[in-house]
């Protein structure tokens, strides 16, 4: 990416300082660099917790009230009755061993997430280690094992996203497109910030949300004030 359009997205406000997140979402469209694609709002959130304890592993799922401008693809693994709600509900593909033999003979891999109900857990983790290094085996903690799988389905389609605190103590998620409006963003990272002041662990100490950084793909970070959700902690 050229150096010029760097530098002209970050003259257009002050990268040393904190903005609200409504100011924050107001300025990021603006430091876009590529204009031949809309680029992916990014948001990274670092934490004061120490994920190497079960209990501060911070993990769990949101629905982007403004969608996320993707449309993910989901399989379910269920039985019939289950598969075809699954597909009344916009599933983009819905079955049982079919599609567990289907990814572990023919490595397929056609969607983006997975949900399964309960009774079939099973089975699917009879391929779990090839579902877990990319990331798709289901997981309760974020709704994605559920016998409730036309909610499921219906709020992935709408624009639910997962995470997961990494080992340095960060979340990093996208929360939609450059070509949002600040509004559409700004209600996402509210959504998203308010889900991790609920997940935030008994045992984590001190400042809880240490800092909050938005940017486009190619983009220079936005800083976020984080006084609102810093969370403090005897």
């Amino acid at each position: 990416m050229s150096g010029k359009k760097y530098k002209a997205a970050v003259a257009g406000y002050e990268p040393t300082k904190r903005y609200t997140i409504e100011e924050a979402c107001a300025i990021l469209p603006k430091t876009k660099i590529s204009s031949k694609w809309d680029e992916t709002v990014d948001v990274s959130v670092r934490l004061g917790v120490n994920p190497k304890y079960a209990d501060q592993m911070v993990r769990g799922s949101v629905v982007m009230p403004s969608g996320t401008g993707k449309t993910k693809r989901v399989l379910v693994i269920a039985k019939p009755d289950k598969a075809r709600e699954a597909l009344e509900a916009g599933a983009d593909f819905a079955g049982s061993d079919e599609y567990i033999k289907k990814i572990s003979e023919e490595n397929w891999f056609e969607f983006d997430t997975l949900v399964a109900t309960p009774d079939m857990m099973v089975q699917v983790g009879k391929i779990g280690r090839i579902l877990g290094p990319r990331g798709l085996m289901p997981n309760p903690k974020v709704g994605t094992v559920t016998a409730d799988v036309k909610r499921a389905v219906a709020e992935l389609k709408a624009g639910r996203v997962e995470f997961r605190v990494e080992k340095a103590g960060i979340i990093q998620t996208p929360i939609g497109k450059a070509s949002f409006s600040a509004e559409k963003l700004a209600a996402n990272l509210h959504a998203l910030l308010d889900q991790l002041m609920k997940l935030k662990p008994a045992t984590a100490k001190g400042t809880y949300m240490k800092s909050v950084t938005l940017s486009t793909t190619h983009g220079p970070g936005v800083k976020v004030d984080t006084t609102p959700f810093s969370g403090q902690v005897d």
